[in-house]
C-alpha cells in the first residue's frame, strides 16, 4: 500500500474537521469552534501543497478548476468564521462544512495541472488577483444570503428582524462592500490577463468574465446612482457571481474532466 501523500494527509484533517463541525450539535460550541478551525487550516495546507506540487515528480506552479473552487470556498468559511465569533451564525454552518468537505475532496481528486513555464512572470498574480475576487464575490453571496433571510422574515412576521445580532442596513452595507472590492479585484485581474495574453484569446473563459464583469459593474454603477437594494439587487450579485463561476471552474471542468485537455493560463 502507498504511503498518504502531502496533500492527502491535508485533505483528510479537513474533511475530517469540517465533519465535526457539520455533525456537532449547535450546544457544543467549543468543540465546533475547534473541529472547524483544525479544517480550515488544514484546507489551506492541502492548497499550498496542491499549488506547490510538493510530492510530484514533475515541480512547477499548479492550477485547475478543483484548485480555484477550492481556495474560493476556503475565503468564503474564512469570513463565515471570523464573523461566527461575534454573531450566531448557526443556521450555514452545516451547508458551509459540507461545501468545504465537497471541495477539498474535489481537489484531491482532480489536481491541478503542473505549469512549468509560464508565458509572464505576472501570471501568477493575475491567477491571485481572479482567485481573490472570487472569494470575495462569494463572501457577499454569503452575507446576501443572511440579508434576504432577515428580509423574508421580517415580511412574515411584521416586525424588525433582530438579524443574527446585526443591524439589517448594516449587513447590508457590508454585503455591498464585498461587492465593491471584488469588483475592483475582478478589474485589476481582467486587465492584468488582457495585457499579458499573447495574443488574447476570445475562449470561454475570456466571454463569462466579462460578463460577469459586466453585471457587477451594473449593480456597483447602479447601488451608487439608483440606489438598487432588496432583492433585486441580489439577483444582479447571483447572477454576477454565477457567470463567474463559469468563466474559470466551468470552463475548467469541460476541459480537464470531460473533454481531458490541458487547458491554457
Amino acid at each position: 500500500m502507498s504511503a498518504l501523500t502531502p496533500l492527502g494527509l491535508a485533505t483528510l484533517l479537513a474533511v475530517f474537521g469540517y465533519a465535526v463541525g457539520m455533525l456537532l450539535p449547535a450546544e457544543r460550541r467549543g468543540g465546533l469552534q475547534g473541529g472547524l478551525g483544525l479544517a480550515w487550516f488544514a484546507h489551506a495546507a492541502a492548497i499550498a501543497v496542491d499549488v506547490a506540487g510538493l510530492g510530484q515528480a514533475v515541480t512547477g506552479a499548479r492550477f485547475g478548476f478543483a484548485p480555484a473552487l477550492s481556495v474560493t470556498v476556503w475565503l468564503v468559511l474564512g469570513v463565515y468564521l471570523l464573523e461566527s465569533r461575534f454573531l450566531p451564525l448557526d443556521g450555514l454552518r452545516r451547508a458551509l462544512a459540507l461545501l468545504g468537505i465537497a471541495a477539498t475532496l474535489l481537489a484531491w481528486i482532480y489536481p491541478g495541472e503542473i505549469r512549468p513555464a509560464l508565458a509572464s512572470r505576472w501570471i501568477p498574480l493575475h491567477w491571485v488577483l481572479g482567485i481573490a475576487s472570487y472569494g470575495l464575490f462569494g463572501a457577499a453571496v454569503l452575507h446576501a444570503t443572511l440579508l434576504n433571510r432577515a428580509d423574508r422574515r421580517m415580511r412574515v412576521n411584521r416586525q424588525p428582524a433582530p438579524m443574527l445580532g446585526l443591524p439589517l442596513l448594516r449587513l447590508e452595507r457590508l454585503t455591498y462592500r464585498f461587492v465593491e472590492a471584488g469588483f475592483v479585484t475582478l478589474t485589476a485581474a481582467v486587465l492584468l490577463g488582457w495585457w499579458f495574453a499573447s495574443p488574447w484569446r476570445w475562449d470561454h473563459k475570456s466571454v463569462f468574465s466579462l460578463l460577469g464583469w459586466s453585471v457587477f459593474a451594473g449593480l456597483v454603477v447602479g447601488r451608487r446612482v439608483s440606489g438598487w437594494r432588496g432583492p433585486a439587487a441580489t439577483r444582479w450579485l447571483y447572477v454576477g457571481a454565477g457567470l463567474l463561476l463559469l468563466a474559470y471552474v466551468g470552463s475548467r471542468f469541460v476541459l480537464e474532466v470531460l473533454l481531458h485537455r490541458p487547458p491554457a493560463p
